[in-house]
């Protein structure tokens, strides 16, 4: 489901705009797979593509999304660029997110305009376990 900025759960708010951005940029789960491969070590595109197994132009797109966006950075190494995250704080969001993940007992997978596929079962019995 696609909405825009003053539609869903995320309606924008006065102050809200950069946190909107960054938790936009993190809402891909390519890019989230990136950020996570990326926490391990430094990788060029052409690693990234290998252990994700997408497209190369799908990749740099991705990459270039996180580099606008501040997250990562590129190390040019002759011909090639070598990406890491920017800032390890980003590795402490994630970290943060997980814990509240599994404190909910992943609850949000519920969510009407952002939750996946799991069954509702699943989810339930995942959330009475973690209370």
């Amino acid at each position: 489901m696609t909405m825009n900025s003053t539609e869903g759960c995320l309606a924008s708010s006065a102050g809200l705009d950069p946190a909107v951005a960054l938790f936009h940029s993190l809402s891909d789960a390519t890019r989230l797979a990136i950020v996570q491969r990326l926490a391990r070590s430094e990788a060029r595109v052409a690693d990234l593509v290998a252990e994700l197994g997408m497209a190369q132009s799908t990749i740099s797109a991705h990459v270039a999304c996180l580099r606008d966006c501040a997250l990562v950075v590129g190390r040019p190494q002759g011909r090639q660029v070598f990406y890491s995250l920017a800032r390890p704080e980003l590795m402490d969001l994630l970290a943060a997110a997980e814990t509240l993940l599994a404190a909910t007992g992943y609850a949000v997978a519920l969510c009407p305009n952002y939750g996946t596929d799991l069954p509702a079962e699943v989810v339930q019995e995942t959330t009475e376990r973690a209370r």
